[in-house]
């Protein structure tokens, strides 16, 4: 590597710091990534390596006629490390696609500090470098530290936004009620893949009482956006704890996590009133989360609320459910599609402090941003995605100035230009019709010589 050479500075190794690395070496562009982890780690993060997966081990739906199952074979296809490392460590989860937590990070980690092109540093950034001439990719994820976060804020001269992240309680496989629960997926899509625990009607209705009037966890110190009223929850749509989702009306489970279609049980034949899901944890199918059950209550609570859903009344806690900040950016005002700063285009940001929600979204931020970054390094011009595809139609939404009322959002297939004429097969002819429209414009760019980069990893 020649010494004058100009490199990359990488701030954050979680989804999109890693990724955002991966593409500029593959570049052949050198990277400096800083991160703060082990010696100093956010309220949400317990385990040391990279990419750390805080919510869920779930990466949603693998399936291409959905959007986020694009997203992931567009990031496949352009060879994305997240998207190899989630295929390395793939646990079974029907139709989804869901990782053995401890070996994704791992896989991840190994790849970074093993690269001879990029230099971990291990400490706390406080401060985005003032030489505006360094090219720089800020990925500090939703929990980026006060003193970076007030260094943003004097940047940009923006505010930023609070919502909520909450996570599922985690139990020990061997502590569930095999008796009552049963292994199955949805419809018997693929493997069956999660532990079933079914609901009478007597049983929802208790169990919906106990949990709409449980006590809450009071929210920390680092939970509350500066000037917030003390206590106030904000919470994003899509990460809504179950006790707020089931406050919205006693059915209201019914139709989300509770849901029972396509679940019949064994034992009867017959679709139960309702029915919790357990989804696999690990490889080793020794831990299994609450699907849809990211909580605020607190511990005890936990124990005796969600101890009353059958087959888990036994049921040990690895991890209970946890609450923790989310903080993003105004990014229409800030950013433009390649996610760098409009008025400083060496400054790029990535990941879900720009407003993309989800752990492949984030990925696919840090993506762009890496891919970006390089080629500013290199001299070239800005690549900007296809709207058709998914990583496009994010990165349209997350920097278009017309937008007033920026809220975070998921891969969707409203953010796509709509097809240029009707299909057969409805929606799902619809979305077919979408995934070829979005991979055609992925291998044209990857036969443009625009992806794969100068250096292959």
């Amino acid at each position: 590597m020649s010494t004058d050479m100009r490199y990359v500075e990488i701030i954050g190794a979680g989804l999109a710091g890693c990724e955002a690395a991966w593409q500029c070496v593959r570049h052949g562009v050198p990277v400096r990534l800083h991160e703060m982890k082990p010696e100093k780690t956010t309220p949400a993060h317990r385990y040391p390596g990279f990419a750390e997966l805080v919510c869920s081990n779930s990466l949603r739906s693998g399936q291409i006629f959905n959007a986020i199952g694009l997203l992931k074979a567009e990031l496949t296809r352009a060879h994305s490390l997240i998207m190899e490392a989630a295929y390395a460590n793939e646990v079974p989860a029907g139709a989804a696609l869901a990782v053995d937590r401890k070996g994704f990070s791992d896989y991840i980690t190994d790849k970074i500090r093993s690269h001879p092109l990029i230099t971990v540093i291990e400490e706390e950034v406080t401060q985005i470098p003032t030489d505006t001439e360094t090219v720089t990719v800020v990925a500090t994820g939703p929990l980026t530290t006060d003193t970076l976060s007030r260094d943003i804020m004097r940047l940009t001269g923006a505010d930023y936004l609070h919502f909520y992240d909450a996570a599922a309680p985690i139990v020990d496989a061997a502590s569930v009620d095999r008796s009552i629960a049963w292994e199955a997926s949805r419809y018997d899509k693929g493997e069956a893949a999660y532990l079933n625990c079914p609901m009478t009607k007597e049983e929802y209705l208790a169990f919906y009482e106990a949990l709409v009037s449980a006590k809450e966890a009071p929210l920390h110190a680092f939970d509350l956006p500066d000037g917030s009223e003390e206590g106030k929850l904000t919470v994003f749509e899509g990460c809504m704890p179950v006790e707020v989702m089931a406050r919205r009306g006693v059915d209201t489970l019914l139709y989300g996590p509770l849901k029972p279609v396509g679940l019949p049980d064994p034992r009867t034949g017959r679709e139960p009133y309702a029915v919790v899901q357990l989804r696999q944890e690990n490889t080793e199918k020794t831990m299994y989360n609450l699907v849809g059950f990211q909580t605020h209550l607190t511990w005890d609570e936990q124990r005796r609320v969600f101890g009353m859903i059958p087959g888990l009344a036994q049921a040990e806690f690895l991890r209970y459910g946890v609450m923790h900040r989310n903080t993003f950016m105004n990014s229409p005002k800030l950013l433009s599609a390649d996610y760098s700063m409009r008025t400083r285009p060496s400054l790029f940001f990535a990941g879900q402090m720009t407003g993309v929600e989800g752990y492949i979204e984030s990925t696919g931020s840090g993506y762009i941003a890496g891919v970006n970054a390089a080629r500013r390094v290199l001299g070239l011009d800005p690549l900007y995605f296809p709207r058709e595809t998914v990583l496009g139609a994010m990165a349209a939404y997350i920097s278009d100035a017309r937008v007033t009322d920026f809220q975070p959002m998921n891969a969707n297939f409203g953010l796509m230009p709509q097809l240029s004429q009707k299909v057969r097969g409805g929606k799902r002819g619809r979305n077919d019709a979408f995934a070829v429209r979005a991979l055609e414009a992925i291998d044209k760019m990857l036969a443009d010589g625009l992806l794969a980069g100068a250096q292959q990893t």
